[in-house]
């Protein structure tokens, strides 16, 4: 095949569990041309595909290399002479460590990077650097169970991830409210954050996103357009009381438990009709990274009246409202 297709771009190849290095190898030496590729679930692939990969003349920018379990931080470090990389896919690596991140620090044109299911720790994120902390738009580290409430400082040290619209935390046992408050105070301008599964996530990640201030623009109030706090267990009905308007104006995708209180639930979608609510786990919208090219969006054109308001600077006394909001949820009884 490789013989071919020596002027392919673009190569996705997914469950050819029969396929060994050898074939891999020949599609990277012979399709000079490829800019994409695209393994998953490559059973047979090693490191030995890329060892000499900087002997060929190709300028990869995106990769995804998905379910290979068998990759270690030498093929990362091999495939990041790629200077040019956006897009880099490393899910289920489980053998994918810090080592890894040192090499990844030096690609400054990196847009997207996918770490799902890594062996990465906090001290690893801090190895990639200001340059491409800087163009970062998407960030995944779901299921990466090492990491703790210090990865937040880890990503955002010294506020340089201004860049970054897409967050993945989900399923990190270890991140709890003062990862979330420590997220918040960085004011940087997020627009979905997954946080689904993280057992000690609760009210108070809320109120802190809730009233989240940022840079971009003035404006005081939280950018997101998507918030996934499915199956956080410490979410109780003192929660809702954040969803209300003026809070959270932008959100158009929210993920939660149904069993917390499905008539809160249902008042919550009567209210705010633009606002999708799944409570069922199912997946919000598609992830962005999920497309291959990595440059899907969500459809954001509705806006609602108070949106409107805000975006035109008409909305006044913020501050007043939300002390009185927050003394009021004192007061609250959780069911």
């Amino acid at each position: 095949m490789a013989d071919k297709c020596s002027n392919m771009e673009s190569i996705s190849l997914g469950g050819f569990c029969r396929v060994t290095d050898t074939g891999f190898r020949a599609i990277l030496h012979q399709c000079s041309s490829l800019q994409m590729l695209k393994l998953s679930h490559g059973s047979q692939l090693t490191d030995l595909v890329f060892h000499d990969i900087s002997a060929t003349s190709l300028s990869l920018t995106n990769v995804s290399l998905r379910w290979c379990s068998l990759l270690t931080n030498h093929a990362v470090v091999c495939l990041s002479k790629n200077m040019d990389l956006r897009v880099l896919d490393l899910r289920v690596g489980r053998n994918i460590g810090d080592e890894a991140m040192k090499a990844i620090g030096s690609l400054c044109k990196l847009m997207i990077l996918l770490l799902d299911g890594s062996d990465i720790t906090d001290t690893g994120l801090t190895y990639l650097g200001q340059l491409v902390k800087g163009s970062l738009v998407s960030l995944s580290v779901r299921g990466c169970k090492r990491l703790t409430d210090r990865c937040i400082d880890a990503i955002f040290d010294g506020s340089s991830a201004k860049a970054l619209q897409n967050l993945d935390l989900s399923n990190i046992p270890n991140l709890t409210d003062h990862g979330i408050l420590s997220l918040a105070k960085t004011r940087v301008s997020i627009s979905e954050l997954r946080i689904r599964g993280c057992p000690h996530i609760g009210d108070t990640s809320v109120m802190a996103l809730a009233s989240m201030q940022v840079d971009d623009g003035g404006w005081h109030g939280s950018r997101l357009r998507l918030l996934d706090l499915y199956d956080c267990r410490r979410i109780s009905a003192l929660a809702f009381r954040w969803f209300k308007k003026p809070y959270f104006p932008r959100l158009r995708w929210f993920g939660l438990t149904g069993s917390v209180n499905r008539e809160l639930v249902d008042a919550l979608a009567r209210s705010r009709p633009f606002l999708h609510i799944a409570c069922h786990g199912e997946e919000l919208g598609t992830r962005c990274w999920d497309s291959f090219d990595g440059l899907q969006r969500h459809d954001y054109e509705e806006v609602d009246e108070l949106e409107q308001w805000m975006l035109e600077g008409e909305v006044e006394g913020d501050y007043e409202y939300m002390a009185e909001v927050e003394s009021d949820a004192e007061e609250m009884v959780v069911v």
